[in-house]
């Protein structure tokens, strides 16, 4: 009998110490629909987290996000989430760089000083290829989604964003953190 009345202590005990766990949110790090493994949300602090590697396939001349190009693949992100790209160049090539900005149709072959769309939205020095985000680089951009559109997640190298290394991004005013292969 005693050996029940401490298994369903410790049974107790566990129940409590997951209701606990449940409530404090330390376990929010979750997937997102449509199954990119390269997105982590924290639903309870509003933040999302992106690992965007250029140049992981030999796809587009290796002038890609994650193997995606030309906007097939597309980010859903509520606004006032905070926002953080963890950027990484596997080209062996060229440099890369990424920013948030307006999809234009066609991209220019050269950017002239681009903006990000958001404060901290965009890579340093994003237009040089000499000053970009080099071959075996990394660099992490922060920002808050503060207002809704659908804008481009680009490569603003000479002539990357017009052969398609873009990615779209929908800034929504409700909904939840989603990815669509397209």
């Amino acid at each position: 009998m005693r050996r029940n009345k401490a298994t369903s202590r410790r049974v107790l005990g566990l129940a409590i110490a997951a209701s606990v766990w449940a409530a404090s949110g330390v376990h929010a790090q979750s997937t997102v629909p449509g199954g990119a493994d390269w997105i982590s949300v924290d639903r309870a602090a509003r933040k999302v987290t992106l690992s965007i590697v250029s140049g992981t396939t030999e796809e587009n001349l290796r002038w890609n996000f994650n193997g995606y190009f030309k906007g097939a693949g597309a980010l859903t992100i509520p606004v006032g989430y905070q926002v953080e790209i963890d950027f990484n160049n596997a080209d062996p090539y060229v440099a890369h760089s990424i920013g948030v900005g307006e999809i234009m149709n066609p991209f220019p072959a050269m950017f002239t000083d681009p903006q990000p769309v958001f404060a901290g939205g965009m890579s340093s020095n994003a237009a040089s290829p000499t000053g970009g985000t080099a071959p075996g680089q990394s660099e992490t951009l922060q920002f808050t989604a503060d207002r809704a559109g659908t804008y481009g997640l680009i490569c603003h190298m000479p002539a990357h964003a017009l052969t398609g290394m873009w990615l779209t991004m929908e800034v929504v005013e409700s909904g939840e953190v989603g990815f669509d292969s397209k």
